[in-house]
């Protein structure tokens, strides 16, 4: 909690200094602007201070003091009047109650979690109470809850700071350095996207994969496998599959029913027909709404299974990186060849295969959207679709196959290795390196310009930049 503290006074200081303003008023102004220090300052600088403070509920003027002269003064919440000046307080908007009053209410919004910005009692008045006013007149226990939340604040309302979501909770907020969304790496390890706060799912955007996650959890999977290949029985309701044969049908109860419409029928029947049943019009209507339930069925289960089997290579490749570096470490330690005194090639090689087969693995999800139906439709002709989508597998195969390369490479026990073999293997792995890298880039601006850059949908699809150096390291605070 020091560390947030510390980077919150930090921001409350030059905001303080930049307008002289109390240390209170910095607070409501950067709480107002969800603490973007920038947007804070161009609203000063274009409309002035009055706008500023009128905006985030801040009086304008110094209202004067309460008078100490006045023997007698009057609550106008609790209409009590007969009640001494020191039992009364005002606040900066120039509207007085009654010390108990005021207990009573920052009482209630504390402890109803409205810390942040506690109105004024008065009617129809917007103004934000004085924090070192509210902390004075509240117990101790709850003058510490009232800090505590003023320095969450400083996490809950900023956008460039978030709590790390892994689980279980490491306890960091931590601060992204770019402003560009984007993924992030917390000091516990944890990676994922600084936007939605999911797992890091670049190429994806968060839509396509809230979308994806919510698809492979849905039981509604299921539900089509059981629609496509099964029918109800029409008498005990069970469901039936078939595998050959001609289209009647016969439950384990003894009932008879047509395979393509589901009604129930006699015995009496040729290859082609049933005795006295036709389906009619229904049964081509039924003939194409399983005929695509059946295709879009077998397009889902393509990419999932791309995708799952990239993803368990990709936990298999994050153990391998754990095996790289104890290797490199033995080889640094019992090596004379001073070439090989650092292994750096090594661990940054498997470094990037884990990253670049993650890559790989999420963009099977973005494929399915991308040239699916259910989000861009309307955005490209079936012939444009076929075009880029033809051009983008190419990509994924390129990325694939080199991906494996780097994967063989790496598999190896170089620990025993003499150095004519590790000099072999340094060589191969910085070129293949090379190579992978250069096909990420090109794959995400394929995505970036010729893909998601020519959309009209009014989405926002935009997804985390390529780094050649990985995810960004994030600026912690430790709570």
């Amino acid at each position: 909690m020091e560390s947030l503290v510390a980077a919150q006074k930090e921001v409350l200081v030059r905001v303080m200094e930049s307008l002289s303003v109390k240390e209170s008023q910095a607070r409501t102004l950067l709480i107002h602007y969800q603490w973007n220090v920038d947007n804070l300052f161009a609203v000063y600088i274009e409309r002035g201070k009055d706008s500023l403070f009128k905006s985030a509920g801040l009086s304008v003027f110094d209202h004067p003091s309460l008078s100490k002269s006045r023997k007698k003064m009057a609550c106008d919440i609790c209409m009590e009047d007969d009640l001494p000046s020191q039992a009364m307080t005002g606040m900066e908007c120039g509207h007085s109650f009654c010390n108990d009053c005021w207990k009573e209410h920052f009482t209630i919004k504390i402890n109803e979690g409205q810390s942040k910005r506690i109105a004024c009692m008065a009617h129809k008045c917007n103004a934000i109470c004085d924090v070192d006013v509210v902390r004075t007149l509240v117990c101790a226990e709850l003058a510490e809850k009232f800090d505590r939340f003023l320095v969450e604040s400083y996490v809950d309302d900023n956008k460039l700071v978030k709590w790390c979501p892994s689980t279980p909770h490491c306890g960091n907020a931590i601060r992204k350095v770019r402003d560009d969304g984007g993924e992030v790496e917390c000091s516990c390890g944890h990676q994922f996207c600084f936007n939605c706060l999911g797992e890091s799912h670049s190429p994806c955007s968060c839509l396509m994969w809230k979308l994806w996650t919510k698809k492979c959890e849905d039981e509604s999977e299921s539900v089509t496998w059981l629609t496509i290949h099964t029918r109800m029985c029409p008498k005990c309701s069970k469901p039936v599959h078939k595998t050959v044969g001609c289209n009647l049908v016969t439950c384990i109860c003894g009932q008879y029913f047509c395979w393509l419409c589901g009604g129930a029928t006699g015995s009496a029947h040729t290859w082609t027909s049933i005795s006295g049943h036709d389906c009619g019009r229904y049964k081509e209507d039924k003939v194409r709404q399983t005929e695509r339930a059946k295709r879009d069925s077998d397009r889902y289960a393509h990419y999932l299974h791309q995708y799952k089997s990239h993803t368990d290579s990709s936990k298999q490749e994050d153990e391998l990186r754990k095996i790289v570096r104890e290797k490199a470490a033995l080889v640094t330690l019992k090596t004379k060849d001073s070439a090989f005194k650092t292994m750096d090639w090594a661990i940054n090689g498997a470094d990037l295969l884990f990253r670049s087969r993650k890559i790989l693995s999420k963009s099977y999800p973005f494929a399915f959207y991308m040239f699916g139906e259910e989000l861009f439709k309307y955005e490209m002709s079936d012939e444009d679709r076929e075009i880029k989508k033809n051009l983008f597998e190419n990509q994924q195969q390129q990325l694939t196959g080199n991906i494996e390369t780097l994967s063989k490479i790496l598999n190896v026990s170089f620990d025993e290795y003499s150095s004519d073999e590790l000099k072999k293997m340094r060589g191969e792995t910085r070129d293949i390196g090379l190579v992978v890298n250069k096909v990420c880039k090109l794959m995400y601006e394929c995505i970036e310009n010729d893909l998601l850059g020519t959309t009209q949908d009014g989405i926002n699809h935009s997804i985390s930049p390529y780094r050649s150096e990985g995810i960004e390291k994030a600026v912690e605070f430790l709570c």
